[in-house]
């Protein structure tokens, strides 16, 4: 089952093409982390602005590059349960390790409409489930009783839980028992999750600092309790600001200080306009850098 880091991958752009080059600099840091995987076509990678044929192309090159050293899990949610069994077929004939399927958006389902349709992609999937709770983004909640039934499907093996809610993430560990694996959505919640039975993140700040994150992780698990604090809590400035306006828009300013891509969006994001917290986040970047973290 899936456990550990996993970075929700940025698509870095150039002139609105994806930029491979950076692309695979970014994909190499990684690899040198100590990350558990990497999550392309995610919400941290724009997947929404990303044409059917980039969106394979995508994870094709992805599935070439980390070349069986980690994890690949791949992006695959769609408001369509049609489209999102295409997806997830198609992403499975690459080789991918995993799919992450996110609730379905705008269309607002009700508990059986989800357990239908992640059933229905769960049947059509040959590779692992892992399912990706976000009311924030997606207006409908996958509440744990849903989640229950949805864990005695013999694929879907773990869930990314972004609800911001420890008390609904511990009713879901609770739900699942060993079946599947609960990693936290959100930053901030990484080491709290833990402490109450999670088993990692899937992070959007582990593209800025995979190693730390991987350490922060590694340390709680060892008993090291007192150090995977004191990590949590100097990371913690920058968890906070890298949600300061929608993600990936404050990560993505990031990682163009730190030389990895060019600071670009696809339309209707933009980059980061908030001069204050753009100002922050850069402190607390490069302060954490002079400390060593990476």
């Amino acid at each position: 089952m899936f456990q550990g880091v996993f970075t929700a991958i940025i698509t870095p752009f150039k002139n609105d093409k994806i930029d491979y080059p950076s692309y695979f600099r970014i994909l190499e840091n990684q690899l040198n982390s100590g990350v558990s995987g990497v999550v392309p076509c995610g919400t941290t990678g724009e997947s929404p602005t990303l044409s059917h044929e980039e969106h394979s192309e995508l994870i094709q090159k992805t599935v070439e590059y980390i070349n069986n050293k980690i994890l690949v899990i791949a992006g695959t949610g769609s408001n369509s349960t049609s489209e999102a069994i295409s997806l997830t077929e198609k992403a499975c004939k690459d080789n991918v390790d995993g799919i992450l399927s996110v609730n379905p958006y705008y269309n607002k389902p009700t508990a059986e409409g989800l357990f239908q349709h992640f059933s229905a992609i769960a049947k059509s999937s040959s590779k692992p489930v892992m399912l990706y709770n976000i009311p924030g983004r997606t207006s409908v909640n996958l509440h744990p009783e849903t989640i229950k039934k949805l864990s005695e499907i013999e694929n879907i093996k773990s869930i990314k839980e972004a609800t911001g809610d420890l008390g609904q993430m511990a009713r879901t560990i609770l739900a699942v028992g060993e079946r599947m694996t609960v990693l936290s959505g959100d930053d901030n919640l990484t080491l709290p999750l833990l402490a109450i039975g999670g088993k990692g993140v899937v992070s959007v700040v582990s593209n800025l600092f995979p190693k730390s994150l991987v350490n922060m992780v590694n340390e709680f698990q060892k008993g090291n309790l007192e150090l995977s604090r004191k990590i949590y809590f100097d990371l913690l400035p920058v968890f906070t600001l890298a949600f300061c306006e929608t993600n990936p828009i404050p990560v993505k300013a990031a990682m163009n200080w730190l030389g990895y891509s060019e600071n670009s969006l696809r339309l209707p994001l933009t980059t980061l306009q908030n001069s204050s917290s753009a100002d922050d986040l850069k402190k607390h970047v490069f302060r954490l850098r002079d400390k060593g973290y990476e």
